[in-house]
């Protein structure tokens, strides 16, 4: 396996990657860097507590569609050959050969997972095949077949003392983007949730919805009561 990796700009520089929280990117970057001569990762785990990420790290990741997660544990880096290109004497085939098997490239020469309906999808080269110069082999746009686009569903995950505010970590990332008292507004939920037993199907949109005016006024009161019980002294002319 190559002691060097390398990372396409135009992957590192997107929106979509610079969006990420910067220990989600960090992860990405050490992931890649761990990666064999075809961008599987074995041991996900070990290096997300070795570099201290968090299990929302590595969801965004997969939700963003970064890295793709099989469910044996084994992630792949989704725009490997994209970022790295081998020469053949150098290049190592990865053992996970059967996770390799469900993945196609795409006409960016990203991978993707085959289609959930088992539609074999021709191509000129397989994806298995090392190219005479670089193992970064390509695939035409006519040799792609009509593949659905992969629907994955983030997990929530629980947040508040009470862990009664379901989120999944783009619902969080984006309340985390959008507002800066972001954790009062999921401590607020969380407690009115453990006090009036509230149920919703979704969190996300009940904090956008009303809990953000909620909270608002709630803080405007509080205001208003500490200026009522300031003592008449303190604003007199001395």
């Amino acid at each position: 396996m190559a002691e060097r990796r390398m990372f396409a700009k135009t992957i590192i520089d997107s929106d979509a990657f610079l969006d990420m929280p910067v220990s989600a990117r960090l992860l990405y970057y050490d992931l890649a860097m761990r990666a064999d001569d075809d961008g599987f990762v074995n041991s996900p785990k070990k290096i997300m507590k070795f570099v201290g990420a968090s299990t929302d790290d590595m969801n965004i990741l997969i939700a963003r569609k970064f890295v793709i997660a099989f469910e044996n544990g084994i992630v792949v880096i989704k725009h490997w050959r994209i970022h790295n290109y081998i020469r053949k004497d150098t290049y190592k085939e990865t053992p996970y050969l059967e996770e390799k098997s469900q993945l196609v490239l795409d006409e960016k020469n990203a991978y993707k997972l085959k289609n959930e309906d088992g539609i074999v999808i021709a191509c000129d080269n397989s994806l298995l095949s090392v190219d005479d110069t670089l193992t970064q082999d390509r695939i035409g746009k006519d040799s792609i077949g009509n593949i659905k686009k992969e629907n994955i569903k983030e997990k929530k995950n629980k947040y508040g003392s009470y862990e009664h505010v379901l989120l999944t970590p783009t619902e969080y990332q984006k309340l985390k983007d959008d507002y800066l008292n972001y954790e009062e507004l999921i401590t607020f939920l969380d407690e009115y949730i453990e006090m009036k037993g509230y149920k919703a199907k979704n969190h996300y949109l009940c904090i956008k919805k009303w809990v953000v005016d909620a909270v608002k006024e709630k803080n405007i009161k509080r205001k208003e009561a500490k200026q009522f019980d300031r003592p008449a002294w303190l604003d007199m002319d001395l």
